[in-house]
Protein backbone atom coordinates (compact mmCIF):
# COMPACT_ATOMS: atom_id res chain seq x y z
CA UNK A 1 0.00 0.00 0.00
CA UNK A 2 1.42 3.79 -1.34
CA UNK A 3 1.00 6.27 2.00
CA UNK A 4 1.60 9.70 0.93
CA UNK A 5 4.59 11.56 1.64
CA UNK A 6 2.46 14.38 3.53
CA UNK A 7 1.34 11.23 5.87
CA UNK A 8 4.35 9.66 6.69
CA UNK A 9 6.12 11.09 9.91
CA UNK A 10 9.56 10.42 10.73
CA UNK A 11 11.14 10.07 14.03
CA UNK A 12 14.20 11.05 14.99
CA UNK A 13 15.36 9.18 18.44
CA UNK A 14 18.31 11.55 19.13
CA UNK A 15 20.87 9.46 18.31
CA UNK A 16 20.94 9.33 14.87
CA UNK A 17 17.97 6.77 14.44
CA UNK A 18 15.44 8.07 12.11
CA UNK A 19 12.18 6.14 11.07
CA UNK A 20 9.34 6.64 9.80
CA UNK A 21 5.71 5.52 10.66
CA UNK A 22 1.80 6.16 9.09
CA UNK A 23 0.25 7.47 12.04
CA UNK A 24 1.38 9.58 15.19
CA UNK A 25 1.48 6.99 18.07
CA UNK A 26 2.85 6.62 21.81
CA UNK A 27 6.25 6.77 22.34
CA UNK A 28 7.81 5.52 25.25
CA UNK A 29 10.56 8.64 25.54
CA UNK A 30 9.75 11.74 25.59
CA UNK A 31 10.78 14.85 23.65
CA UNK A 32 11.95 17.93 24.24
CA UNK A 33 13.48 20.98 22.35
CA UNK A 34 15.66 22.90 25.34
CA UNK A 35 13.60 26.16 25.84
CA UNK A 36 10.05 25.27 26.63
CA UNK A 37 8.60 27.00 23.38
CA UNK A 38 6.07 25.74 21.18
CA UNK A 39 7.52 24.74 18.09
CA UNK A 40 4.63 24.52 15.35
CA UNK A 41 6.37 23.66 12.32
CA UNK A 42 8.19 20.37 14.50
CA UNK A 43 6.86 17.63 12.18
CA UNK A 44 7.53 19.29 8.66
CA UNK A 45 10.94 20.27 9.85
CA UNK A 46 11.66 16.52 10.39
CA UNK A 47 10.03 15.29 6.81
CA UNK A 48 12.30 17.80 5.65
CA UNK A 49 15.98 16.46 6.77
CA UNK A 50 14.53 12.77 6.67
CA UNK A 51 13.82 13.85 2.81
CA UNK A 52 16.98 15.45 3.27
CA UNK A 53 18.97 12.68 4.30
CA UNK A 54 17.90 10.02 2.04
CA UNK A 55 18.66 12.36 -0.65
CA UNK A 56 22.39 12.78 0.22
CA UNK A 57 22.53 8.97 0.88
CA UNK A 58 21.75 8.37 -2.58
CA UNK A 59 24.26 11.19 -3.95
CA UNK A 60 26.26 8.57 -1.70
CA UNK A 61 25.55 5.79 -3.45
CA UNK A 62 26.40 7.90 -7.14
CA UNK A 63 29.99 8.14 -5.18
CA UNK A 64 30.33 4.66 -4.63
CA UNK A 65 29.07 4.11 -7.75
CA UNK A 66 31.28 6.10 -10.15
CA UNK A 67 28.88 8.35 -11.25
CA UNK A 68 30.09 11.43 -13.22
CA UNK A 69 31.14 14.60 -10.80
CA UNK A 70 28.53 16.68 -12.53
CA UNK A 71 25.73 14.63 -11.53
CA UNK A 72 26.98 14.55 -8.44
CA UNK A 73 27.45 18.33 -7.78
CA UNK A 74 23.68 18.60 -9.21
CA UNK A 75 22.70 16.38 -6.55
CA UNK A 76 24.54 18.30 -3.66
CA UNK A 77 23.22 21.17 -4.62
CA UNK A 78 19.76 20.01 -4.60
CA UNK A 79 21.17 18.93 -0.85
CA UNK A 80 22.29 22.27 0.19
CA UNK A 81 19.25 24.07 -0.99
CA UNK A 82 17.02 21.57 0.60
CA UNK A 83 18.62 22.31 4.10
CA UNK A 84 18.98 26.09 3.61
CA UNK A 85 15.10 25.96 2.90
CA UNK A 86 14.42 24.31 6.14
CA UNK A 87 16.44 26.52 7.61
CA UNK A 88 14.48 29.12 6.93
CA UNK A 89 11.13 26.86 8.08
CA UNK A 90 13.01 26.73 11.35
CA UNK A 91 13.85 30.31 11.37
CA UNK A 92 10.45 31.48 10.55
CA UNK A 93 8.92 29.14 13.32
CA UNK A 94 11.49 30.75 15.59
CA UNK A 95 10.65 34.07 14.74
CA UNK A 96 7.00 33.51 14.90
CA UNK A 97 6.99 31.56 18.33
CA UNK A 98 10.40 32.18 20.24
CA UNK A 99 11.16 35.55 20.47
CA UNK A 100 9.14 36.95 22.91
CA UNK A 101 9.43 40.99 22.69
CA UNK A 102 7.84 41.10 26.05
CA UNK A 103 10.79 39.64 27.77
CA UNK A 104 13.20 41.03 29.70
CA UNK A 105 15.67 39.23 28.10
CA UNK A 106 14.54 40.00 24.65
CA UNK A 107 18.13 41.36 23.72
CA UNK A 108 19.65 38.29 24.56
CA UNK A 109 17.27 36.55 22.38
CA UNK A 110 18.53 38.65 19.77
CA UNK A 111 21.91 37.94 20.37
CA UNK A 112 21.69 34.08 20.27
CA UNK A 113 19.54 34.37 17.07
CA UNK A 114 22.10 36.05 15.34
CA UNK A 115 24.58 34.37 16.57
CA UNK A 116 22.94 31.25 15.54
CA UNK A 117 22.35 32.60 11.92
CA UNK A 118 25.88 34.01 11.72
CA UNK A 119 27.03 30.35 11.97
CA UNK A 120 24.52 28.94 9.96
CA UNK A 121 25.74 31.26 7.25
CA UNK A 122 29.48 31.16 7.03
Amino acid sequence: MHIPEEEIYYHDHGDGHVHAHSAEHEHEHSHTDGHGHTHTQTKAVINRLARAIGHLESVKRMVENGRDCSEVLVQLAAVRSALNNTAKVILKDHLDHCIDASCEDVQEQMKSLNDAIDKFMS
